[in-house]
């Protein structure tokens, strides 16, 4: 593990001629346009998955996702084609996510670098580590679902070795936002430590490759990924805060069947508003909640020299949880019950602890933003104060402006999976009519899945998925 290091960001001041162009072009392209997927949706937990597909290939048609956003598109038209059975499609647009991830990050690293001031927004968005990990994930399942078990083990290795790197992966990040913009000049420099990464193996992976193993004659390797699969669970309490599922991949007289159930939706971005306020005497930024139900509660402080006390807005991302309706998944052979599917990964808790390993450099650069906008915007209206009624109208227009640019960026996938679920049972082989039912919270059933003449083999991979999303 690499030790926790300090950082430091450079405000470089923004001109007030910057912040001028900033606040007349308007906002509509510095604030996440997010409300035309709710009638997707809307179809998607109402099990149209079809119809979702295409109206998100609708949406897209009409110019919704602009091309620095074209990692969302690629990743959530992979998910919504995933769920519709199409497979090959799916994977098609989740390698173009992946490889728009790889291509994005780069480019938004080092534009960010260069410009501390922009609204992160009109950035490219190259996707959280936790929505670029699934999309190796699920083209597993896709590679899994047409016989391909060599595609499924490239897709969970790729995740694996993502997950190897997360921690080195944000080091250098630091590295180059502590270089902040060369052609800075008059700079505030406000210290941060880089957050640790706690997240390095994956229970739903070492699942997924364990079974293929086993279908493949290879127990060894089978055990070895069991054996990965447990220290997941007993090295990473903060995520798989829940028991280990009973897991079976062989059987000395019986088949496995194995069942993976997906449920509910991941979490989603929603903004934090936050307000700053300066003291120039005690070289300190104050960030306090913008609520006036805890006026003047303190969100975190930290030192930094600025040479006037002022008080203006920002926002940051926060990840908000969609809870599910779904209580228990219960899967019966013929029907006769055989038993009952227990959770293997919560993904709203994989997606939090990565979002974590960079909140305090959104955090921080968001501060810096604010900062450098609200210096720029206090010149601005001291060149605009020229008395009376006009004068007036002209500063309260630049506090306007100067709190609809500063946006939190709240891009993210819409249709990852909340609740990964899982269970291996030992059956006869042969061929049966499968049924998962789906239960919620209060004991009532909502929803039946049937898979008939579904043939169980001894030897090799019996893999039933199912999913509602609701």
């Amino acid at each position: 593990m690499v030790a926790t290091r300090s950082r430091y960001i450079h405000i470089g001041l923004l001109s007030a001629a910057a912040l001028a162009l900033l606040v007349i072009g308007g906002c509509s392209s510095l604030a996440t346009q997010n409300k035309f997927y709710e009638p997707i949706t809307a179809e998607l937990r109402s099990g149209n998955v079809e119809t979702a597909a295409q109206m998100l290939e609708t949406a897209r048609e009409k110019k919704k996702f602009a091309e620095k956003d074209r990692f969302l598109y690629f990743v959530d038209a992979g998910l919504l084609y995933h769920y519709a059975g199409n497979y090959a499609l799916s994977s098609d647009k989740l390698h173009l996510a992946e490889s728009a991830a790889e291509e994005l990050f780069t480019k938004s690293v080092s534009r960010a670098a260069a410009s501390l001031v922009l609204n992160d927004n009109v950035l490219e968005y190259a996707g959280e580590d936790y929505e670029i990990l699934y999309t190796n994930l699920i083209k597993a399942l896709n590679f899994i679902a047409q016989d391909d078990f060599e595609g499924a083990f490239v897709e969970i290795r790729r995740a694996n070795l993502k997950l190897e790197l997360l921690e080195q992966k944000y080091a250098e990040i630091g590295d180059d936002y502590a270089l902040g913009a060369p052609d800075d000049s008059n700079r505030v420099e406000i210290e941060y430590e880089i957050g640790k990464v706690r997240f390095h193996n994956d229970a739903f992976g070492r699942y997924l490759s364990m079974h293929l193993y086993a279908a493949e004659g290879k127990m060894d390797d089978a055990r070895i990924d069991h054996d990965y699969l447990v220290e997941a669970f007993r090295t990473q309490p903060h995520i798989y805060d829940f028991e280990m599922p009973p897991v079976k991949y062989r059987s000395e007289e019986k088949a496995i069947l194995s069942v993976v159930g997906l449920t509910g939706l991941a979490p989603i971005k929603d903004a934090l508003n936050l307000r700053i306020r300066t003291d120039k005497d005690l070289d300190l930024v104050q960030v306090l909640y913008d609520d006036p139900k805890m006026p003047n509660a303190e969100y975190g402080h930290f030192p930094a020299k600025v040479n006037a006390d002022y008080y203006f807005k920002f926002a940051i991302p926060t990840l908000q949880p969609r809870p599910s309706v779904i209580g228990l998944l219960r899967v019966l052979a013929d029907g006769k019950p055989v038993g009952e599917l227990a959770l293997l990964e919560d993904v709203g808790k994989v997606a939090d602890e990565t979002f974590n390993a960079k909140k305090s450099l959104i955090y921080i650069r968001s501060v810096a933003r604010a900062v450098a906008k609200g210096l720029a915007a206090h010149k601005m209206k001291k060149k605009m104060d020229t008395g009376g009624l006009g004068g007036w109208l002209k500063k309260a227009a630049v506090d306007v402006g100067t709190d609809l640019i500063e946006n939190a960026d709240l891009r993210s996938s819409q249709y990852l999976p909340g609740r990964i679920y899982a269970g291996d049972f030992e059956i006869d082989p042969g061929t049966y009519n499968i049924a998962v039912e789906f239960y919620n919270h209060d004991g009532d059933l909502i929803s039946r899945v049937n898979y008939s003449d579904y043939h169980v083999v001894k030897e090799g991979l019996n893999l039933v998925e199912v999913f509602l999303l609701d």
